[in-house]
């Protein structure tokens, strides 16, 4: 058996369609691209889509989540409230004080500070820091409830 004795197995070796090359060969004229059109002429890109803006644009880019009902809490810090000379400080007080703007609804105490009296801090929410820190000087720190309004019951109207 020599080189030029060698072929491939029956039927698994095709001849390639060689389109454009004349009416005889059954794929002349047009070359199997139909008449017309941007396909017919040029080559498309995978992806393109037309014209209409291509998904990959429209889908936003690296932008992360944002909850639809995300929590804003006013940030308070244990050392402002150190300068308010009151027993209990609930959200009515800080706001007076000007510790809070009047647009946070809910309030937050944070741990950056130290504490040296007893105090009662009422907020919406407490670090485990700042919660710690307060016990810790012999004061207590509350949890107020949020309370919603029949209409904007956590967003939905019922």
């Amino acid at each position: 058996m020599k080189l030029h004795d060698l072929k491939p197995a029956e039927g698994s070796h095709k001849r390639r369609k060689r389109k454009g090359r004349g009416e005889g060969s059954g794929k002349g004229k047009t070359a199997g691209r139909g008449t017309k059109g941007s396909r017919a002429r040029g080559e498309v890109h995978l992806f393109f889509e037309g014209g209409q803006m291509p998904l990959q644009r429209r889908v936003p880019k690296l932008k992360g989540f944002t909850p639809p009902r995300r929590k804003h809490y006013g940030a308070v810090n244990l050392t402002e409230l150190v300068t308010l000379d009151v027993s209990e400080i609930g959200p009515e007080e800080l706001r007076s004080a000007g510790l809070v703007h009047k647009r946070d609804k809910l309030i937050k105490v944070l741990g950056t500070g130290e504490i040296d009296r007893a105090i009662t801090v009422r907020a919406h929410a407490f670090s485990e820091s700042a919660k710690s820190k307060i016990e810790a000087a012999g004061g207590k720190a509350e949890i107020v409830e949020v309370v919603y309004s029949d209409t904007h019951r956590k967003g939905k109207a019922e």
